[in-house]
């Protein structure tokens, strides 16, 4: 069978998946009922699968149609950007986006840049979902995913850029520090009350220690309080319940207001790093090549330095009064 022979049919079928009855598809695609049927028949025929549930009310896809349909519309995509591509020498972003991000960090930072893209370019329709879950970009159909974590090594199927690393510092409130003081060693760290960050397996992620000019370890500890979701860690800190591992990103704004603050900013050490990851195959199109440079732009994982004499455990205790 040869290429072209294998696209038949694939427009007619998105078209009778999409409308959901081959009445709808036929209207949209200015063919007779008959025709429609054909097309989806010969198909069909050639997969050796079923593609609609014909016995319900409703017309349905199979679990083979539903998983062939997303296929589909990933090709016709590609094939029309191509299209568009070879027809112009500049073509401005326009089109339907799947981007993916982080829950927290997308709601809290990205989405914001990713708004400000779609006012700079009012042709791109960006469809936006929110999951911690490690996506598949191209069985998912997903043209941009920011992602926080996973390794430099990637499919041959996807490409990436490195944005930068988290910044992890210890944090507490100014009540936990008045009633339980300020720990001055990594050593009376460890005995303080512990927020730490629980998995759904039901273990617990470990604090990164990098002490000095030792290797980076990984310690783990007793949690007073687990909680499965970086912002109701924070809400845990600054109730003053206890001492958490959090991400700058995370609390810029609490050690700027003082709501929280740094306990033994010594031991700030590196966290997760931050990719963008895209289609290989759709990183000629205009709206993903656009995306990527602004995300390049104005995505940062480390925000600026908060002063330390404001925001560290240190700065709470009573300063000396100079000489006059």
């Amino acid at each position: 069978m040869t290429p072209a022979e294998r696209l038949k049919g694939l427009e007619t079928f998105v078209a009778v998946a999409d409308a959901g009855s081959f009445t709808a598809a036929a209207d949209r695609l200015n063919l007779t009922n008959s025709a429609v049927g054909k097309a989806i028949a010969r198909l069909e025929g050639r997969l050796k699968r079923p593609l609609f549930d014909r016995t319900t009310r409703k017309l349905e896809m199979t679990d083979a149609g539903n998983v062939f349909y997303k296929v589909c519309v990933r090709v016709l995509d590609e094939l029309e950007a191509a299209e568009r591509l070879l027809a112009h020498d500049h073509i401005a972003p326009s089109g339907r986006l799947r981007v993916d991000m982080p829950a927290t960090f997308g709601r809290m930072h990205a989405v914001r840049s990713l708004l400000a893209f779609a006012e700079q370019y009012p042709q791109v329709q960006p469809h936006v979902s929110f999951t911690d879950r490690f996506v598949d970009p191209v069985e998912d159909g997903l043209d941009v995913v920011v992602r926080i974590g996973g390794s430099d090594t990637w499919p041959a199927a996807l490409c990436y850029q490195h944005l930068g690393d988290e910044e992890l510092v210890f944090c507490a409130s100014p009540a936990y520090v008045a009633r339980h003081g300020a720990p001055a060693t990594l050593e009376a760290l460890l005995g303080h009350d512990a927020i730490l960050y629980g998995r759904a397996d039901g273990s617990t992620s470990p604090w990164l220690i990098k002490d000095g000019d030792l290797p980076l370890a990984r310690q783990h500890v007793n949690g007073r309080i687990i909680l499965g979701q970086a912002e109701a860690e924070v809400t845990a800190v600054e109730m003053g319940l206890g001492i958490a591992q959090l991400a700058t990103w995370l609390v810029e704004q609490q050690l700027r207001d003082g709501s929280l603050v740094k306990i033994l900013p010594e031991l700030a050490t590196s966290g997760l790093p931050l990719y963008l990851v895209w289609q290989r195959s759709r990183q000629h199109a205009p709206k993903v090549t656009a995306l990527i440079a602004h995300f390049a732009q104005t995505l940062t994982i480390r925000p600026a330095a908060v002063d330390a004499a404001d925001n560290t455990a240190g700065a709470l205790a009573p300063q000396p009064v100079p000489p006059a």
